[in-house]
């Protein structure tokens, strides 16, 4: 009976915490996901790049396909 008390009581707390959370608007999410997005297709054309540069460089001194 304990358990049952504490986890109602864990999603009750948990409920009144996301009550209190300042939720982004609209402009703002869709600000943010845009960041996000650019942010992930930079990184990977950068990771991108520097694997092509390794992978050259191995082929020079001999140790590439």
């Amino acid at each position: 009976m304990k358990i049952v008390s504490g986890v109602v009581s864990f999603f009750r707390e948990g409920w009144g915490e996301l009550k209190r959370v300042r939720w982004p608007s609209r402009k703002e999410l869709l600000s943010y996901t845009v960041v996000v997005l650019t942010t992930c297709i930079i990184m990977a054309i950068v990771i991108f790049l520097f694997d092509l540069g390794v992978s050259e460089l191995l082929k020079l001194i001999g140790l590439g396909r």
